[in-house]
């Protein structure tokens, strides 16, 4: 509360502290109906405590929301919940510890529903949904496990078959962190569909690039002319002109380059263009730039 991660509002309700039957029950219980300041509903109303109401939010904003947009193109405006605090052992099975949900700790999630009404469910979707509904659902599941210190879900044990199941029970602290128990191990998550049909941008290597497009004394140059300009990107490509961006008392300040050249006297209109003249010489730092655009230091010159 202190960080204002959770904060009381008409969606998050302040509820009466719970205390049993046993040592069931939550300190500082909230009635939560939606998240994310109203935006994802829950289908029920669950009790939950602060801490997991905590996760909860992080793990949509930052897990589940763009995994949606990037497979479906839409948000999710719902959360199908299959159940918040609840006094009973794990699984429902007698003599067993007592559950997260015993504390407010942990969340059932048993699907979810898209801005045009879509439902994927974990019971349909983990096995018999189409390519993006499994991904997705996996891309949930193993999100989750940055956020929550137990997830399981189908494929964890027979009765996860139908939902998602996450907590932060403590398992004990190791060197990176909390110790988490996320099951099953997801291995593989198909890739969300391409939005248009534009090529993948290519892998570039800044110094091999710019070493590419500026021949002559090849990388040498290359490196100290990126070095002057301030980045390896506002290189000059072979064969075209610097363009200036502001003249004063007849030195030119070349915007991409970053480079101040004195400015050659103007030929007449119509004369012909002197093949391989050297370029003007920089005025504040010496050297001067070649035809080809290389940068050539004051002490090579002349060679």
């Amino acid at each position: 509360m202190a960080r204002r991660t959770v904060r009381a509002s008409a969606y998050v309700q302040p509820a009466r502290e719970i205390d049993g039957p046993g040592i069931c029950g939550l300190t500082q219980p909230f009635r939560v109906a939606a998240l994310s300041n109203g935006r994802v509903a829950i289908n029920a109303q669950a009790t939950l405590g602060c801490p997991v109401t905590e996760a909860l939010e992080a793990w949509l904003d930052n897990v589940v929301q763009p995994a949606a947009q990037a497979r479906f193109g839409q948000p999710v405006t719902q959360i199908d919940s299959m159940g918040g605090y609840g006094c009973r052992p794990i699984n429902n099975q007698r003599g067993a510890s007592l559950s997260e949900h015993s504390f407010g700790n942990a969340l059932d999630v048993g699907g979810f529903r898209l801005a045009d009404g879509r439902k994927i469910t974990v019971v349909q979707g983990w096995t018999r949904g189409d390519e993006q509904e499994k991904a997705f659902l996996r891309e949930a599941h193993s999100g989750a496990c940055e956020y929550f210190t137990t997830v399981l879900g189908p494929g964890s044990n027979a009765l996860h078959y139908n939902h998602l199941h996450v907590d932060l029970a403590m398992h004990g602290n190791t060197s990176t962190g909390p110790r988490r128990y996320c099951r099953p191990v997801i291995k593989e998550i198909a890739p969300p569909p391409r939005r248009d049909d534009l090529p993948d941008p290519p892998m570039l290597e800044p110094e091999l690039e710019i070493a590419r497009a500026m021949p002559g004394r090849g990388g040498a140059d290359s490196r100290r002319l990126a070095a002057m300009s301030g980045s390896a990107g506002s290189f000059m490509p072979r064969g075209d002109a610097p363009i200036p961006s502001s003249s004063i008392g007849g030195v030119q300040r070349y915007g991409r380059l970053g480079l101040d050249v004195q400015a050659p006297a103007q030929a007449p209109m119509g004369a012909p263009m002197q093949l391989g003249a050297r370029r003007p010489a920089l005025a504040s730092r010496g050297g001067m730039l070649r035809d080809d655009g290389a940068f050539v230091p004051p002490e090579e010159v002349g060679d």
